[in-house]
C-alpha cells in the first residue's frame, strides 16, 4: 500500500469512528443544545468519510474500515462510560480525548506521507482542522 492509500485509509477510518461514535451518542444524549451540536459534527464526519471513500475508489483502492473488534470495543466503552454519567460535560471530555488522538495521528501522517498527492493532503488537513475545531467547540460543554 502506498502513502496515498495509507493516508486516505487513515482519513476513512478516523471519520468512520467519528460517524459511529456520534451516531451512538445521539441515542444517549438528552441535552437539546448538545444534541444539536453532535448532529452537526455527525454530518461533517459523514462528509469527510464519503470524500475519503470516493478518493480511495478513484485511486483503485479498497477502503479498509475499522475492525469489528475495534467497533465492539468502542461501542462497549461508550456504553460503560455513559452508564452513570450522561452529562454533556462528561461526554464532551470523552470526545475531546478522541479528537486529540485524531489530531496527533493526523499530524504524524502528514509528516510521514509528506509526498502524498496534494488533494489527499488537503483532505487530511481538512480532517485535522475539523478535529482541532471540535476540541475548541466542545470546551463550552465541559
Amino acid at each position: 500500500m502506498n502513502g496515498n492509500s495509507e493516508m486516505l485509509n487513515f482519513v476513512f477510518q478516523n471519520s468512520q469512528m467519528g460517524v459511529n461514535t456520534i451516531k451512538q451518542l445521539l441515542g444517549i444524549v438528552e441535552d437539546k443544545n448538545f444534541k444539536k451540536y453532535l448532529e452537526s459534527q455527525f454530518n461533517e464526519y459523514k462528509e469527510i468519510h464519503g470524500a475519503a471513500q470516493k478518493a480511495l475508489n478513484e485511486n483503485g483502492q479498497d477502503e479498509k474500515g475499522i475492525s469489528t473488534l475495534d467497533k465492539i470495543k468502542t461501542y462497549l466503552m461508550i456504553n460503560m462510560e455513559t452508564m452513570t454519567d450522561k452529562t454533556p460535560s462528561h461526554i464532551s471530555q470523552m470526545l475531546i480525548i478522541g479528537s486529540n488522538m485524531g489530531i496527533i495521528d493526523a499530524i504524524k501522517n502528514l509528516k510521514k506521507y509528506n509526498d502524498a498527492e496534494p488533494s489527499i493532503r488537503k483532505l487530511m488537513e481538512k480532517l485535522l482542522k475539523f478535529e482541532e475545531d471540535n476540541v475548541q467547540q466542545l470546551k463550552q460543554f465541559l
